[in-house]
């Protein structure tokens, strides 16, 4: 059975437009550049497409060390710096994702304006400094030791088997493309779903472990082109991937080594 990795994506900004790479750097809390940065509200608290799924419109691309986020539709964009560590000497807020309390890096004020106006909301952009330690799964239920992640919703990487979204499109009546789900990493190869039953594994050489399949929210019902709602996959999913009063799609990864990822790399089960 040859399992391939056939894509990888970032999401420089947390709930915002992906980034397609060909080959990506694995690090200590996920893929480099991956939701470093990300939005909150005047009381320190996260905001996602959940409540706002307007912020779908906002896509991000790289350019050397620049991140530039801009809406499509209405041609406003703003360019930020990717070496955010300088920003860490500026003001620091206390910042709720989940039940986590993270310290933060404000990255400026014209951000906070840009996002504000966009989202339609106050909201101030931030940073999540390379001296914040955010840990995974400080309950244990899941994964014994220590790692620790930026602003992504629990753990630093998530895989999908082509074959899996392969299985929901064929139950579905429109076919979804794979950024309903904002996976880090796609593989080719395998049955469907059989990414639930996989433990400890290589991509190249880098040692990944699966650790929890991922919880499935509104986030998925959302057309990330147009920001407009739908009951699906949601309902479909139901129908064939509920665990108890969760629907299951992927599976949640964490790392022990750092080093390089590329399209193509082999995926070795071990």
């Amino acid at each position: 059975m040859n399992l391939t990795l056939s894509e990888i994506f970032i999401y420089p900004i947390k709930s915002l437009g992906g980034i397609s790479l060909t080959e990506a750097l694995v690090e200590k809390r996920g893929l480099q550049y991956d939701r470093r940065i990300m939005l909150v509200d005047e009381n320190g608290i996260f905001i996602t497409q959940r409540d706002f799924p307007q912020m779908a419109l906002l896509k991000t691309k790289i350019e050397g060390n620049t991140l530039t986020v801009y809406h499509p539709q209405l041609k406003h964009s703003i360019i930020l710096s990717l070496n955010n560590e300088k920003v860490t000497s500026l003001n620091k807020i206390k910042v709720k994702i989940w039940d986590d309390i993270c310290e933060a890096s404000l990255i400026s004020k014209e951000a906070d304006y840009f996002f504000s106006d966009m989202i339609g909301i106050r909201c101030r952009l931030v940073y999540m400094p390379e001296n914040e330690v955010r840990i995974v799964d400080r309950q244990r239920k899941y994964v014994a030791d220590d790692h620790i992640v930026g602003f992504a919703d629990g753990y630093p990487f998530l895989i999908i088997g082509q074959s899996s979204l392969d299985e929901l499109n064929r139950r579905l009546e429109n076919p979804l493309p794979i950024n309903r789900f904002r996976p880090n990493f796609v593989f080719t190869g395998g049955q469907p779903f059989e990414e639930d039953r996989w433990k400890d594994f290589l991509i190249d050489e880098i040692k990944f472990r699966a650790v929890k399949p991922c919880a499935r929210c509104v986030i998925t019902t959302t057309d990330q082109q147009t920001a407009e709602r739908s009951n699906e996959p949601l309902r479909t999913l139901s129908t064939f991937r509920r665990n108890g009063n969760k629907v299951l799609f992927g599976m949640n990864l964490v790392a022990y080594n750092s080093g390089k990822v590329k399209v193509g790399d082999n995926i070795t089960l071990l």
